[in-house]
């Protein structure tokens, strides 16, 4: 593989949306990335609520490698800009619990893993945007070197939000430097790399807003991300039910497009008899859990979520707040009375379990949710809030992580946590897919999450 020698000063592409000449040394000022029609809302549910298969690859084939790779890197780039454009730099700046992280971090991050991976492992003379940013800017590689403590995030006062955006257009014209003026061959090899690190951005896309989001919430004057944003519409009908009949099915991904290695070796596994709740449990179904003594009555909850029910003194869903007997919950738009009609969102396992087992019902196993999403039998199963599973994040049968610091990926956080499957209204187009494996501590509620329910009787 050809190396490529870099030479100092920053390359800006024709078209690019990033507005003018950049050398490492001269101030950036902050350029908003949308168009003057944009708005800065995330996607519609509409398109990524409907069951359709995903799109295998962020890559085209409309032109060369080179092309395609140009296209795809600045396309996912460009809209973690766009996320952040209605941010100040205040805003960029808060981390509201120690799980969340600024806005501005999530930037600089996402920018320090194709510093750290493509250009300083393939780029030959690339020298560092600055030396102190790997400390600052890596998250959990021990591989990669020292970390600055995650907690500690929010007392980042330096560099600012505009040097964070030196570095990422720094960064940006070097990498598209290097597609442009690599061989083919070496592209080719690296272009699984790449795919890596967009898709790992784009999970970082979800994060800002709902960092954001939880950030906004512990304001007693709420702002809104987007005055204009709305909860995305959900879908009801048919029958009620999903059956699924006993069978034997083969779960995890089955091919070579881009998976994250934690949904693969696809492996077979045993599957009912069991019913799947069509749609998703909604906000009048769950204030008829509260109304019944949910939160309060102990019998229902598992014991470590009880003793989190009672030391966190928490009454309903995350975000929610009760004004003058009123229910209301702080969203993107600021905040807005809870919609009895959506589905619930903002609740940890914890919640989801207790309701669950108030229903009479449970939760469903991620491969009894794989095979329904699979038939298409699942209402709202992408777009509009990830579904909690009673499956442990566990590997599954031969996995192996892969070797080096991207090992370090997936692999080791499987143990303590429960699978969420689906997406939600803050996944990035094109990021979701059937076997996807998303992942949380079964206390945690900061994501759009939520559930639908499994019947065994």
């Amino acid at each position: 593989m050809r190396a490529i020698s870099w030479f100092g000063e920053a390359f800006i592409p024709e078209r690019s949306t990033y507005l003018g000449r950049t050398v490492r040394q001269e101030p950036v000022r902050n350029i908003n990335v949308l168009s003057p029609t944009e708005t800065p809302v995330t996607k519609s549910a509409s398109a990524a609520a409907a069951f359709a298969p995903p799109h295998p690859s962020l890559f085209s084939d409309s032109g060369t490698l080179a092309q395609n790779l140009v296209e795809a890197y600045l396309a996912v780039r460009n809209e973690t800009e766009r996320r952040t454009a209605p941010l100040t730099p205040e805003d960029q700046l808060i981390q509201s619990m120690p799980d969340a992280s600024p806005a501005k971090w999530h930037r600089a991050h996402t920018t320090w893993f194709f510093e750290q991976f493509l250009l300083g492992e393939h780029c030959r003379g690339y020298q560092p945007f600055h030396p102190d940013y790997a400390y600052l800017f890596n998250s959990y590689y021990v591989s990669a070197g020292p970390r600055h403590a995650r907690h500690q995030r929010g007392h980042l006062t330096r560099p600012s939000a505009e040097e964070v955006t030196a570095y990422r257009r720094h960064v940006d014209a070097a990498v598209v430097k290097f597609f442009q003026t690599s061989d083919a061959d070496a592209l080719a090899k690296l272009a699984p790399l790449v795919e890596v690190g967009l898709n790992h951005e784009q999970q970082h896309q979800e994060l800002i807003l709902t960092d954001i989001l939880h950030a906004f919430a512990q304001n007693p004057i709420p702002p809104a991300y987007d005055p204009a944003w709305r909860f995305p519409a959900s879908t009801r009908g048919g029958d009620q039910w999903v059956s699924l009949n006993e069978g034997i099915h083969t779960v995890g991904h089955t091919d070579d497009s881009f998976h994250f290695d934690n949904e693969k070796p696809a492996h077979r596994a045993l599957v009912g008899p069991v019913r799947l709740g069509r749609d998703l449990v909604t906000n009048a179904e769950w204030l008829g859990f509260m109304a019944d003594g949910g939160y309060r009555t102990a019998t229902l909850w598992l014991m470590d979520g009880f003793a989190t029910v009672t030391n966190e003194e928490w009454q309903a869903p995350g975000h929610w707040r009760q004004i003058d007997s009123e229910w209301k919950v702080m969203t993107l738009g600021g905040l807005q009375p809870v919609d009895p009609n959506a589905p619930v969102s903002h609740v940890s396992y914890y919640e989801a379990d207790a309701f669950a087992r108030w229903s009479g019902k449970h939760l469903p196993t991620e491969m009894e949710w794989e095979v329904a999403a699979r038939a298409g039998q699942l209402n709202d199963a992408f777009g509009i809030v990830w579904q909690w599973t009673r499956s442990a994040y566990a590997p599954y049968p031969g996995y192996r992580a892969i070797e080096g610091a991207l090992g370090e990926y997936n692999g080791k956080f499987m143990v303590n946590q429960l699978v969420l499957r689906g997406s939600s209204l803050a996944t990035p187009q094109g990021h979701s897919r059937i076997t996807y494996r998303n992942f949380f501590y079964p206390h945690h509620r900061w994501q759009f999450t939520g559930l639908r329910l499994a019947d065994y009787a």
